[in-house]
């Protein structure tokens, strides 16, 4: 890493919980409802790190049976629900967020309460308290790089000192427009990004990496 790291910037879905295959087996399921097939692999690369709003458009100029108002309705109103029902943390997550040594927080394109209902069901809700942060508060979405510049200032620490840890293009290049350091979480090619990203696979990946940084404890005996 090219600089000191002060505090950690995580995203929501998909980096501390596993909900974007849910997500997405959600959207699919609404749109056989209304006679559109799709599958979740079809869904995912439209969905992951984009605002829904956007989603949802696109689905409706992709099918013509989905009324977009209609559509983000239903799928707001059933999303928690499947969400509770369903959701667990990213392996490794809790035992990760706990160890850390520097400030963290969530910044996320999902409204709050969602974001919150997912940091509770992973058992992360309460390592985040006060330290949430919605794009629908800020009114920036990443790509945006105002989402992190927000996070940054509500922990009181410089963009470049702030690690972003995301697994979307959208979220690593909100990061790196806001001059931080940033990780592409997962297994999503990210050659597309231009600067330096490192990367982690996995939590065991990110754990190793963070350990080499100074950035977490030694681990509960």
């Amino acid at each position: 890493m090219p600089g000191r790291i002060d505090a950690l910037i995580f995203d929501c879905d998909g980096t501390l919980v596993d909900s974007e295959q849910l997500s997405a087996e959600l959207l699919v399921r609404l749109l056989d409802e209304r006679g559109a097939r799709t599958t979740v692999d079809a869904i995912l690369p439209i969905y992951r790190g984009e605002r829904l709003q956007d989603v949802v458009e696109h689905l409706g100029r992709l099918y013509p049976q989905v009324a977009p108002a209609d559509f983000l309705a239903e799928y707001r109103q059933r999303s928690l629900p499947w969400l509770r029902a369903r959701l667990q943390p990213m392996p490794g997550a809790v035992e990760l967020v706990r160890r850390l040594r520097v400030a963290k927080c969530v910044a996320s394109n999902g409204p709050r309460e969602k974001i919150e209902t997912s940091l509770d069901c992973a058992g992360l809700l309460d390592d985040f308290r006060g330290r949430v942060i919605s794009a629908y508060e800020v009114g920036a979405w990443k790509p945006d790089p105002e989402l992190i510049h927000h996070a940054a200032r509500r922990m009181g620490v410089a963009p470049e000192r702030c690690l972003v840890v995301d697994d979307s293009l959208p979220g690593l290049r909100a990061g790196l427009a806001a001059g931080a350091q940033v990780v592409g979480f997962g297994e999503l090619d990210f050659s597309k990004l231009s600067g330096e990203i490192e990367r982690a696979r996995d939590m065991r990946e990110l754990e190793r990496l963070l350990d080499s940084l100074g950035l977490l404890a030694p681990p509960a005996p």
